[in-house]
C-alpha cells in the first residue's frame, strides 16, 4: 500500500495541537507527512509545534476559514492518500491502518470515514461514550485523484458546513464514500470550537450548504441527458 499524508488546518490551537500531532505520529501505520495549516492564528501554536521537534511543515495563511486551509495542505502534498484532522480532535492508533485496508479489501471505494466519539476538553476520553458516524473532516481519508476530481473545500458564510458541502458534491459525483463501524475518533468539545454548541451567525453556513445542493439538483434536472 503506498503511503499517506496528513493536513491538519489550525486557527487558535496551541492548547490542543501538540496532543493531536501526537495521535499522527502514534498511528500504527506512519505518515509520510504532515501538513499544518496555520489559518491566521494570534496565539502561540506554532512555537507549541516547533518545540515538538517533530516531523511537520506549518504553512501560514491569513485567516480565509478551515476549508481553505485544508484545501491549501492537500494541494501542497503529493501522497496517494490523503487524511484530514481538525487541530482538537485526535485519532486511535490503528484508525489509519483500518481505513487503508478497507481501501485495499475495495478498490472501487474513493474515501473512507469513521464512527467517532465526543470527549470534553478538560475530561479524559470514556470509552462506553455513544459513538456516531463521523461524516467530517477528522475522521476522513481518501485517495488524492479524489479531490482533484471533487475540488476545494469551499468556506461558507459562519465557518460551518464546507465538509457537508463537499462531501454531498463528492456523492453528487458517484463517488463512494464508505463508513467504518468502528469508532476510531475521538472529537473534542469545548467552548469556543467551531463545532460548538449553536450559534446563528455560524449556523448561516448550513443555510448557504443547503442553498448550493439545492441549485445543483435543479441544474442536473434542467440539463439534457
Amino acid at each position: 500500500m503506498s503511503g499517506y499524508g496528513v493536513v491538519i488546518p489550525a486557527f487558535n490551537a496551541a492548547t490542543t495541537i501538540a496532543e493531536t500531532l501526537r495521535s499522527v505520529v502514534a498511528q500504527s501505520v506512519k505518515p509520510d507527512a504532515v501538513i499544518v495549516v496555520d489559518d491566521g492564528s494570534t496565539d502561540d501554536m506554532a512555537a507549541v509545534i516547533n518545540a515538538l521537534n517533530l516531523k511537520v511543515r506549518l504553512l501560514r495563511q491569513e485567516n480565509t476559514g478551515p476549508g481553505s486551509a485544508t484545501t491549501r495542505g492537500i494541494a501542497a502534498l503529493s501522497t496517494p492518500f490523503i487524511a484530514t484532522l481538525d487541530a482538537d480532535d485526535l485519532w486511535l492508533p490503528t484508525k489509519i491502518e483500518e481505513q487503508l485496508a478497507h481501501f485495499r479489501r475495495f478498490p472501487q471505494v474513493a474515501g473512507v470515514f469513521t464512527h467517532w466519539r465526543n470527549f470534553h476538553h478538560d475530561r479524559p476520553d470514556a470509552p462506553e461514550a455513544v459513538t456516531v458516524p463521523g461524516w467530517s473532516r477528522s475522521t476522513m481519508m481518501i485517495r488524492r485523484e479524489v479531490f482533484d476530481a471533487v475540488g476545494p473545500i469551499v468556506d461558507p458564510p459562519g465557518g460551518r458546513g464546507e465538509m457537508i458541502d463537499w462531501i454531498a458534491r463528492a456523492r453528487e459525483a458517484g463517488l463512494v464514500l464508505d463508513m467504518l463501524n468502528e469508532a476510531l475518533t475521538l472529537r473534542r468539545i469545548r467552548p469556543g470550537s467551531l463545532s460548538y454548541g449553536r450559534d446563528a451567525a455560524r449556523d448561516r453556513g448550513y443555510l448557504e450548504v443547503a442553498r448550493l445542493a439545492m441549485q445543483r439538483r435543479a441544474r442536473n434536472r434542467t440539463e439534457p441527458s
